[in-house]
């Protein structure tokens, strides 16, 4: 049995987790919210969603389809040459699956939450049955709202070139963060009625176990990701013969020193990382986890900023120097994420960060080939950021109407 120590974690984050190269590709995942506008408050069965999807068959894009916990769709592209490419491929198949769902009277929402539906847990497996198990364990009242009723928009980049630039890549990504959560809020209603926050999505984050969603301090990345995995609660202990051990109420450093109910494995490891949910999860790629899903119009604009501002030399500079000033030259701190999610861009701090990092998104996107996401990422910063918003304010205009 391939049983590890504290050196085999390390290791493994150190040549798995923070893998580096020469930066440039990009992916996105793209969650959204599945409505049956003749049934608005039942869950569309995911047995009618994934036959239809079959139906389908491979996607021209090679994106591929997955389905979250209440029947979520998720669409993924594959790591493309930058966000033009990306955004091309994922659009195509995008488009193929919304027709084909319109036509079966479904529509696709890109919405952050869930803003009528009840939770409902859909998938049946193991996987899932301990989540939910774990989070009422834990006494996280909010996990069956995060894995149901939540949408997002996940952008996928390169770790970096070398060890240097994956430090530098790997600060800048999670000092972005809260500016992301501001600029694309878009969940401000749940079960009818407007929650105060624009983000309420991240607030349901922010509410379950902090050891698996807090964002990881910015410093040595394999350093602050190593411990971020130690100290994080164990959700469950798998076995392929019998059921699984939920919430055995230690953490997996303590696990891997105990070595009881049994030792950890490398497997063990892999499936302790993948519970991991923090705004930025290093997977061998940095994945960004803090943006709301968007509606059809404007889901390339986070894939579009986010690859600009990391991959052109000249807008990761300017943004740099926007994220310090915006966190006084530290990590964001709780207040922040929460200033982003609450108020978005009417906070001054983050509106005038925004609009620095936007432009210079916009200039670099004219600099890597990608023509046909700079008139829709100007036209997002005219609408909402120019203006201090962002598409939750539309939302809750709408209900004040």
């Amino acid at each position: 049995m391939d049983y590890i120590t504290a050196n085999d974690v390390q290791n493994y984050i150190h040549g798995i987790c923070f893998k580096t190269g020469p930066p440039g590709r990009v992916g996105a995942e793209t969650e959204w919210l599945v409505r049956d506008p003749l049934r608005p408050r039942e869950p569309v069965p995911l047995a009618r969603l994934s036959s239809l999807v079959d139906e389908i068959g491979p996607l021209p894009g090679n994106s591929a389809v997955t389905f979250e916990p209440g029947g979520q769709l998720e669409l993924s592209s594959p790591p493309l040459r930058g966000p033009g490419a990306a955004h091309t491929a994922l659009a195509r198949d995008l488009t193929l699956i919304r027709t084909r769902l319109h036509a079966a009277g479904l529509v696709l929402d890109g919405n952050g939450l869930d803003p009528r539906r009840p939770p409902i847990r859909q998938l049946t497996l193991p996987r899932y049955a301990a989540m939910e198990d774990y989070f009422h364990s834990a006494g996280c009242a909010t996990g069956p709202l995060m894995m149901c009723s939540t949408a997002s928009l996940q952008v996928c980049l390169d770790i970096g070139a070398d060890a240097h630039d994956a430090a530098h890549r790997w600060r800048l990504a999670n000092r972005l963060g809260p500016l992301f959560v501001a600029a694309f809020a878009n969940s401000p209603i749940h079960r009818g009625r407007s929650t105060g926050w624009r983000s309420t999505r991240w607030a349901i984050w922010d509410a379950i176990d902090p050891t698996r969603t807090s964002p990881v301090a910015s410093g040595d990345p394999v350093a602050a990701w190593t411990g971020y995995a130690m100290r994080a609660r164990i959700m469950s202990i798998r076995d392929d013969a019998g059921p699984w051990v939920v919430d055995p109420g230690i953490a997996f450093g303590e696990w891997l020193a105990q070595r009881r109910p049994r030792p950890p494995t490398r497997d063990d490891l892999v499936y302790h990382l993948s519970t991991l949910f923090p705004p930025v999860r290093p997977r061998g790629w940095l994945e960004l986890r803090m943006i709301d899903a968007l509606p059809a119009r404007w889901w390339p604009v986070p894939i579009a900023v986010a690859a600009a501002l990391l991959d052109d030399p000249a807008a990761a500079r300017t943004a740099a120097e926007a994220v310090d000033r915006l966190g006084r030259g530290a990590d964001p701190d709780h207040g922040l994420w929460r200033r982003a999610a609450r108020a978005a861009l009417t906070d001054p701090a983050l509106a005038e960060c925004a609009r620095t990092c936007f432009t210079a998104a916009a200039e670099a996107l004219r600099r890597m080939d990608a023509p046909d996401l700079v008139g829709v990422v100007d036209e997002y910063r005219e609408q909402f950021v120019e203006r201090g918003r962002c598409p939750a304010d539309l939302q809750r205009l709408d209900m004040a109407a």
